[in-house]
């Protein structure tokens, strides 16, 4: 599920001179199979596999310290918390492939869900535009910064950092001094994250889908792989990786049942990612982004308008940045100065930072996927929510959180180091 480059790359095998392509794995036995396996560990490009055994060792900690934490109410509240920061996490992913940082997207989740306040509670407008009216001045605030650094030549550290400011401020602003507006608790945006769909044919019909997706996409890399000459999977390991995926997408269902059912606010993140992931993939935009992460002086010599690439990157930002700023309204069912200055702090921008980077993402670009956030978040909130049972002090969760960050950048950092000393990209 978590990728770790652009499309087509790496990680398939050598091909034999004169013989063809050769598959990854069982032709030569199940020895020569898990050799394989144990050097892919090695790569930087297996990284998420690492994430997972970390994430399995958090939550085995945190069940054998509280017998909660793997109830279903608590994970069915997990899939929900992760959705906020996860969908700036995704917009986030997108700027790192070009090798860029976004600093204002805790800002612009604030400034998001205070324009919707104000406007849907304030004036009185219906929650549909209001909600249509904040996405676009999302989206509106990734171009500003896109066209500073890209057209005007401003670092987007620079841009974004006093971006991070301006939105902050006027949030602040559109909220007043001391004023929290509350919203609807039964309206469209507090529904995001409470609706939920109680019938189970619904998180199994997921499960199955997203199951039957992953082995359809697969097998047709495969035989696109096979009729072009290059490395491709054998039929074995799709098999092996389609049942592995089947275990924990039911098992997942079938918790999630055993309290509310599926959360929307979780089937609209997956919804996200499967999309996004399919854009940066499958499109020849998605191409150009990654060809841009690789190098600049390259991708305009490939004939890249490279400007252009970069807007689009912070509109895509600013925009999931907005959208995951009404996931967080929706939980708190209100917009206030004290919410807008926890988002202006940086602890959702340091979050979503964390969820990319810990899933696989490279801040030196050209390197990740969107579906590395799923990971990356679930480690971020699974810290917060097993130390929230715990009721460990904020302090002592702010430093665990930074302390993760750091161990995954440095193990990105020395992984590349590692690949260079070995002649690799």
């Amino acid at each position: 599920m978590t990728g770790g480059g652009p499309p087509g790359g790496g990680g398939a095998g050598p091909v034999a001179p004169g013989r063809g392509p050769r598959t990854r794995g069982w032709p030569g036995g199940l020895r020569d199979y898990a050799l394989e396996m144990r050097g892919s560990v090695r790569d930087a490009e297996r990284g998420p596999l690492l994430v997972v055994a970390g994430l399995i060792v958090i939550w085995i900690v945190f069940q054998a310290l509280d017998d909660k934490f793997l109830s279903p109410r608590n994970l069915s509240n997990l899939s929900v918390d992760i959705v906020g920061t996860g969908l700036v996490a995704v917009g986030i992913v997108f700027v790192l492939l070009i090798r860029e940082i976004d600093l204002s997207v805790g800002s612009v989740s604030g400034l998001a869900g205070a324009a919707f306040a104000v406007l849907n509670v304030n004036h009185g407008m219906p929650e549909g535009l209001a909600v249509i009216v904040a996405i676009a001045a999302g989206m509106a605030v990734g171009a500003f910064h896109g066209l500073f650094f890209a057209w005007l030549g401003v670092p987007a550290f620079v841009v974004t950092l006093a971006g991070l400011l301006i939105w902050n401020g006027l949030t602040l602003d559109l909220l007043g001094a001391s004023g929290t507006i509350n919203i609807d608790e039964e309206g469209l945006v507090a529904s995001l994250t409470s609706r939920h769909f109680g019938d189970d044919v619904a998180a199994y019909a997921v499960a199955a889908l997203g199951t039957a997706g992953y082995f359809l996409a697969a097998h047709r890399k495969r035989a696109r792989h096979r009729a072009a000459g290059m490395p491709y999977r054998p039929t074995g390991e799709i098999g092996l990786r389609t049942g592995l995926l089947a275990v924990l997408a039911f098992a997942a269902a079938h918790t999630l049942n055993r309290f509310q059912g599926l959360p929307l606010a979780l089937l609209i993140f997956l919804v996200v990612l499967v999309v996004s992931d399919y854009v940066l993939r499958r499109t020849r935009y998605g191409r150009r982004v990654y060809a841009l992460g690789g190098g600049v002086e390259a991708a305009r010599r490939a004939g890249i308008s490279v400007e252009r690439v970069r807007v689009a990157m912070f509109m895509v930002s600013g925009t999931l940045a907005a959208i995951g700023g009404l996931f967080v309204a929706s939980g708190l069912t209100s917009a206030s100065p004290t919410t807008a200055r926890a988002a202006g702090s940086g602890m959702l921008l340091i979050n979503a930072i964390a969820a990319a980077v810990i899933g696989g993402t490279s801040l030196f670009g050209g390197r990740g996927s969107p579906w590395s956030v799923l990971l990356g978040v679930l480690v971020i909130q699974s810290i917060a929510s097993g130390m929230g049972l715990l009721g460990v002090e904020d302090a002592v969760q702010f430093m665990i959180t930074g302390g993760v960050l750091l161990a995954a950048v440095a193990a990105d950092a020395l992984s590349r180091r590692a690949a260079a000393r070995r002649g690799r990209p």
